[in-house]
């Protein structure tokens, strides 16, 4: 029997899903580099998570009112977003669904 990698594979703090080493994936700032966030904190995330937090919020929201997991979290479309990618593999990767946000 193989043993199962993914008890020791991070978890990803967004959708909750293990982030196996193969996947694609990316470090997010929780204050984005160009609002103060250069060599401040980062997170492990699955590639579409990112992608989705950036399709939804601008660096100045996230500055402001989104600089924590429990604020991304909180946040409806990330929600929807999350309660739909938690139902798909960890390894699960598509273009980011939904309209991207108005620039």
């Amino acid at each position: 029997m193989a043993p199962n990698t993914q008890d020791s594979d991070p978890i990803c703090p967004l959708c909750g899903r293990p982030v196996p080493a193969e996947v694609r994936q990316s470090l997010h700032h929780l204050i984005p580099k160009l609002k103060g966030g250069k060599g401040g904190s980062t997170v492990l995330l699955h590639h579409i998570c990112h992608r989705e937090i950036h399709a939804t919020l601008s660096e100045a929201e996230l500055a402001r009112s989104y600089a924590t997991i429990e604020a991304l979290r909180s946040h409806p479309r990330l929600a929807k977003f999350i309660a739909w990618v938690g139902k798909r593999p960890p390894e699960f990767h598509s273009k980011v669904p939904g309209r991207r946000r108005k620039r």
